[in-house]
C-alpha cells in the first residue's frame, strides 16, 4: 500500500469511525467499509489505536482548518471574527453528515487521560482554545484567556446540544448566548 493509499484508507476509516464510533467499528467493518483488508490495514497500523490516531490527527487539522478559515471568511476583524465562531459552527450543525465531535466522542470511548486517543482529543480542544485566546486578545478583551474560556465551554456544550436536540435552535441560542460573553468582555461596565 503506498503512501497515497495510507492516506486514503486513514480519510475512509475517519469517516467510519465518525459515524460508528470507536469501540462498535471492529476490524472486520473497517475493513469492509473502507475496501481495505485487515492485511494491508496492519501493514501500516500495527494496532486499530494507531489507526484511530492517525484519523483523529487527520480530523484535527481538517475541523482546525475549516473552521478558521470559515471564521476569516466570515469577519474581518478580530473581534468580529469572535462573533463568527458560532456562525461557522451553526454551519457545521446544519450539514447532514453532522454528527457531534469525533473529540468528544473518542474522549468518552476512552476515558482514561492517560490514554493517546484521551490525549490527542484534549490537544485538540487546547489547540481551539488558543485560536480563541489569539482572537481575543487582538479584539482587546482584558482577560483573553478566560473569554476564551467561556467561549470554548459554550461551543463544546453547543455541539452536543446541536447533536441531541434541533442544531438550527441551538446555532442560534449559542451565538446569543456568546455575544453576552464577548460583549462583557471587549466592553466592562465600569461604575
Amino acid at each position: 500500500m503506498s503512501e497515497s493509499k495510507r492516506d486514503q484508507l486513514v480519510q475512509r476509516a475517519l469517516q467510519v469511525f465518525y459515524q460508528g464510533g470507536f469501540h462498535a467499528v471492529g476490524m472486520d467493518r473497517l475493513a469492509k467499509e473502507t475496501g481495505v483488508s485487515k492485511t494491508a490495514i496492519y501493514k501500516h497500523f500495527r494496532t486499530k489505536d494507531d489507526l484511530i490516531l492517525a484519523t483523529l490527527r487527520l480530523r484535527d487539522e481538517n475541523f482546525r482548518n475549516w473552521m478558521i478559515r470559515g471564521i476569516e471568511e466570515e469577519a474581518e476583524t478580530p473581534e468580529a471574527r469572535l462573533y463568527a465562531i458560532f456562525d461557522v459552527l451553526g454551519q457545521w450543525f446544519a450539514e447532514p453528515q453532522f454528527r457531534s465531535c469525533m473529540f468528544i466522542k473518542a474522549s468518552s470511548e476512552y476515558q482514561d487521560r492517560k490514554h493517546p486517543v484521551h490525549a490527542i482529543s484534549a490537544e485538540h480542544k487546547r489547540l481551539i482554545h488558543r485560536y480563541f485566546e489569539g482572537l481575543a486578545e487582538k479584539a482587546g478583551a482584558a482577560e483573553p484567556s478566560a473569554l476564551a474560556d467561556q467561549l470554548l465551554l459554550l461551543k463544546e456544550g453547543a455541539i452536543v446540544l446541536a447533536h441531541l436536540l434541533d442544531p438550527k435552535k441551538t446555532a442560534i441560542d449559542a451565538k446569543a448566548a456568546a455575544t453576552v460573553l464577548i460583549d462583557a468582555a471587549l466592553r466592562p461596565v465600569t461604575d
